[in-house]
């Protein structure tokens, strides 16, 4: 009979963060902020940070990064996520990421890399004009995780795979250097029906900063009088809301709009469609943008005040990115030793 090797049994840690490459919107908001904000407030050891290292896996202008940066920050604290009760910062500012990062680069196999899909639809048809960072960065993505011995990481759909090789990687570790427990195994965090919000304008396609039509979006910073409009000229059809939601098969663009409601006013989908069954959507959208512009104008409110004196963003951050370090920073010396690097 073999002995089972030992688990990590250091403390919970839950840890996550948003790329610092432009303006955040409602998507931003229901499938991270608010799940963020709702970890914390329940208790959990929250460790959030603003990722500039990964954001310059693609070209960023320099003049622009540390007002994305903040912007990142201020759309956490807008939110609802509080400094005292969680680790905000930002990446590059602790250097144990990207120390690392190097390591598990020596330990992560090429074929793990080759099967990660979020490189071959970032970099299309011309791959070898690709950065190699982009190539790399699930590498990065387990530093992140792994340099605070984190056991939880909220997870979307997009980056299941990239959790996958975090756990490859601390498991190949442990293994390979003898030092079972080590590491721990994440675990996804899936906090209930997150909503994957798609366009305005093609109930097909993710909402995205990278859209063209700012009308296929609510970002984080418009007022509330652009969301009322947004909501109004949003795509439907001509078809009144069903009652069930087997009615909305095939209706991407009612699926989502009934989504929306749901997640800005805590209710089920069931819910909605059970209040507003029969009608179309003349009557549904004005009673959506009230939703969402009660929803939403206090966060916009509180982003735009903390954006016009970033005084206090920098403190936190500043804060935030102390007690990363104080964290992380024996992480890396322990792998140091572990791996057998020189120490005097």
């Amino acid at each position: 009979m073999t002995d089972t090797p030992p688990v990590y049994s250091g403390p919970r840690r839950i840890l996550s963060g948003i790329q610092a490459s432009g303006a955040l919107h409602l998507g931003n908001y229901l499938g991270a902020l608010k799940r963020f904000t709702q970890l914390q407030d329940a208790g959990a050891p929250c460790f959030l940070f603003v990722a500039d290292l990964h954001a310059i896996t693609v070209w960023q202008e320099p003049e622009k990064l540390a007002a994305q940066t903040r912007e990142i920050a201020a759309a956490y604290l807008a939110s609802g996520l509080d400094p005292a009760r969680s680790v905000i910062f930002p990446q590059s500012a602790v250097r144990a990421h990207a120390e690392l990062a190097w390591v598990f680069n020596c330990v992560a196999r090429l074929g793990w890399l080759d099967r990660m899909t979020q490189f071959k639809e970032k970099s299309g048809k011309h791959k070898e004009r690709a950065s190699v960072g982009l190539y790399t960065y699930p590498v990065l993505q387990a530093a992140d995780i792994l340099v605070y011995k984190a056991t939880e990481v909220p997870t979307g759909e997009d980056q299941k795979q990239h959790l996958e090789l975090t756990r490859d990687i601390a498991q190949k570790f442990n293994n390979d250097f003898g030092v079972p427990g080590f590491f721990p195994i994440p675990d996804p965090v899936i906090q209930g029906p997150a909503p994957r919000v798609m366009s305005l304008r093609d109930g097909q396609a993710k909402m995205s900063k990278s859209d063209p039509s700012d009308l296929s979006r609510i970002n984080l910073t418009d007022d509330a009088d652009t969301i009322a409009a947004k909501v109004r000229k949003a795509k439907t059809d001509p078809e009144p809301l069903p009652e069930t939601l087997d009615g909305l098969e095939g209706r991407p663009e009612a699926k989502n709009l009934v989504t929306l409601y749901a997640a800005l006013s805590d209710q089920t989908k069931e819910a909605v469609l059970a209040e507003f069954a029969g009608q179309g959507f003349g009557a549904f959208k004005p009673k959506l943008a009230e939703v969402a512009v009660a929803a939403m104008a206090p966060v916009t409110a509180e982003m735009r005040r903390l954006m016009a004196d970033p005084t206090e963003i920098d403190r936190v951050l500043a804060d935030g990115a102390e007690r990363a370090a104080a964290v992380a920073d024996p992480v890396v010396d322990e792998v140091k030793r572990i791996v057998g690097f020189w120490r005097a």
